[in-house]
């Protein structure tokens, strides 16, 4: 049985829908999510980007002419509980479609359950290719694959000259495509890899490999993990004097709490993003215009902060609210809920949504949507790549720790 909170968020939900959208029993879309756990932080910010989208598709009239009830219990972060969530909302709720968790852990498994049920699953958060690539057909990839996340930091080091760099990455799937696709893309760059290591899932002192970073003394070191690390590896930097020209972590950077943890030693720091709320704050002046490319994110914005004040706002809000605004679209295109007809408009979607483009080859693998690199210059996050989307330039290079207050 769903957790009553579950409900209370239906309720509320369904309140919002107008009447012409209440004649009929609602639309039911289920899933779980990371209330509590590992991934609490970033599941519970997906999870608002799927309830506000899931509010705003009933105040204008809801889905096929029905309101929507979004049934939502929390996953513990374990996968395991997950897939049992799912195996009862798709085999005894028998619910009409499902929103996906949070981690590619997650889904990786409970992606299995949904193509069982032949239900489409849009992975918000997912974007290891490999796993998208085992005969499955109701799986669909919303991300930037993990393997392009380096491209911007390789492309601006490679224009600037640099020859050499370091990747270390966790020893988990999403990490080590991340980490694998940044020593391809540095490759076909020019840049040499001075080392390529992996550290096991759950480490906490970084002295050991960060002592064989220092001994190359790469131009560029680029680390591929989840935030925690990610703190953790850029503070380690500082204590043991590692001073590349270029430094860029994965997840943490995106986030707000990254520069309340470190303070000024986040300087000069880059990161991969997926989306940010400060391209709503970019105006012409020879950039791509941005309600082409992200059309509704202003609003969205707006919504978010009035809806949920003083909540993380960052790429992983953004991503529960584009799948879910996929997953509506391509109903409304097959006119059906049936699951066989949604999956295959899904598969001929090429649309914009709030966070960015979506559009998948034959294996469900994203290829519209495009990565983005932002530093952090003076306390705030500045856009620096790709150049038709960046107000500001990258701070080069990143001066030693020595000359940093």
């Amino acid at each position: 049985m769903l957790n009553r909170c579950a409900f209370m968020i239906c309720g509320l939900i369904a309140l919002a829908a107008p009447l012409t959208a209440t004649a009929q029993p609602p639309i039911r879309i289920g899933g779980s999510f990371s209330s509590t756990g590992t991934y609490a932080p970033l599941g519970q910010t997906v999870h608002r980007g799927y309830q506000l989208c899931v509010k705003h598709a009933n105040e204008k009239g809801g889905l096929l002419g029905r309101r929507i009830a979004f049934m939502a219990e929390d996953d513990g972060s374990d996968a395991a509980r997950a897939v049992a969530i799912y195996e009862r909302l798709l085999g005894q709720e028998k619910v009409d479609a499902i929103f996906s968790p949070y981690s590619a852990p997650i889904t990786d498994a409970v992606a299995t359950v949904a193509e069982s049920h032949r239900k489409p699953l849009v992975a918000c958060c997912m974007g290891t290719t490999a796993l998208y690539r085992k005969d499955r057909a109701f799986t669909f990839m919303l991300l930037s694959p993990g393997e392009v996340y380096f491209e911007g930091l390789v492309d601006m080091a490679a224009r600037r000259g640099l020859k050499t760099i370091a990747v270390i990455h966790e020893d988990t799937p999403f990490p080590k495509a991340i980490a694998q696709g940044g020593i391809e893309l540095a490759r076909k760059q020019g840049l040499r890899v001075a080392l390529f290591e992996a550290y096991p899932r759950g480490t906490s002192d970084f002295g050991p490999i960060l002592g064989r970073v220092k001994a190359v003394n790469p131009d560029v070191v680029a680390a591929a993990t989840y935030f925690d690390d990610s703190v953790t590896i850029t503070r380690s930097l500082r204590e043991l004097d590692i001073n590349p020209q270029m430094y860029a972590v994965t997840v943490g950077p995106g986030l707000p709490r990254f520069y309340a943890e470190l303070g000024r030693t986040a300087e000069f720091v880059y990161g991969p993003s997926q989306w940010e709320p400060e391209l709503v704050t970019l105006r012409a002046g020879g950039l791509v215009p941005i309600a082409r490319q992200y059309p509704g994110a202003g609003e969205f914005v707006e919504s978010y902060r009035r809806e949920f004040p003083g909540a993380d706002l960052s790429y992983h809000t953004a991503q529960g609210y584009g799948a879910c605004q996929v997953l509506l679209q391509a109903i409304r295109r097959a006119g059906s809920l049936d699951g066989t007809r949604t999956r295959d408009a899904i598969a001929e979607l090429d649309v914009n949504t709030v966070f960015g483009r979506f559009k998948v080859d034959g294996d469900g693998v994203q290829i519209g949507h495009r990565m983005l690199m932002l530093q952090w210059q003076d306390g705030q996050k500045v856009i620096v790549w790709p150049g038709e989307l960046a107000p500001g330039t990258p701070r080069f290079p990143t001066p030693p720790w020595s000359q940093r207050p």
